[in-house]
């Protein structure tokens, strides 16, 4: 088991009195897992991958990885989040290792792992470029490798795709699913698009509104091998959305 999330609350102090954006949530994610949680504007789902990531306290309950509690934030986890926040005066090179710069951490082997991501996914000859010099699905392609150069074992996707437009969020999302495929990791997506979540996805995760609870899983296993642009062309696609569609409620 890669992570467990048991009986997760998280409850805010307002104004108004308290307000609880997330009520009794439980999941398990296996190792290697791509899991996309969806659900409506301000139900919860940020609120839950940030106690996943350790930037919110749960008011109860709490996440484990491999058995271990997670308290704060972990080396384990990667966070990517919606914009890429490469800065602008840094190469692409001192972007994507700006991590293990932070981390005190830039061993020889690191940067010779983050020189091999750089080529494997089509960006090394832009290392010495900046961030301008850039298009917006090349500049998420380099945020991705920055949070993979530390090596985690969890990657968190705060809507990473939310700033680009359709087209471009089309291929990159084919892109960054590849990436999280061949390197092996498991991941945990939020998002507002249905499509992205049945493409990327080995499992959805449809939460109700705030207070958000879980109100329905379905699972993807028969898409698993198969691309993102692939499945949107795939028989049991539109079926699949329409099931989603209905548990969001949102056509009410």
């Amino acid at each position: 088991m890669s992570v467990l999330m048991e009986h997760l609350s998280k409850t805010y102090q307002s104004p108004d009195g308290e307000v609880c954006a997330v009520s009794d949530v439980t999941l398990n994610i296996q190792d290697g897992e791509f899991i996309s949680i969806v659900g409506p504007s301000g139900c919860g789902k940020s609120t839950l991958l940030s106690m996943v990531a350790g930037l919110e306290t749960p008011s109860s309950g709490a996440v484990y990885i491999d058995g271990e509690e997670i308290c704060g934030t972990s080396t384990k986890i990667g966070f990517m989040p919606q914009r890429d926040h490469l800065f602008p005066w840094r190469t692409i090179w001192g972007n994507v290792t700006l991590g293990l710069e932070l981390r005190r951490g830039k061993s020889t082997e690191q940067l010779n792992h983050v020189s091999e991501l750089l080529s494997r996914y089509g960006l090394s000859g832009f290392a010495q470029k900046t961030p301008s010099q850039l298009s917006g699905g090349m500049r998420q392609r380099c945020a991705l490798i920055r949070t993979l150069a530390t090596d985690p074992r969890i990657l968190l996707l705060d809507e990473p795709f939310s700033a680009l437009d359709y087209q471009t969020r089309l291929s990159v999302s084919d892109d960054i699913n590849t990436i999280i495929r061949s390197e092996g990791k498991t991941a945990l997506m939020v998002t507002h698009d249905i499509s992205e979540s049945i493409s990327m996805s080995d499992k959805v995760v449809v939460l109700s509104e705030r207070p958000a609870v879980i109100k329905a899983i379905f699972d993807l296993s028969e898409f698993r091998g198969v691309s993102p642009m692939e499945r949107r062309n795939h028989d049991r696609f539109k079926q699949y959305f329409n099931d989603i569609w209905k548990e969001l409620d949102l056509g009410a």
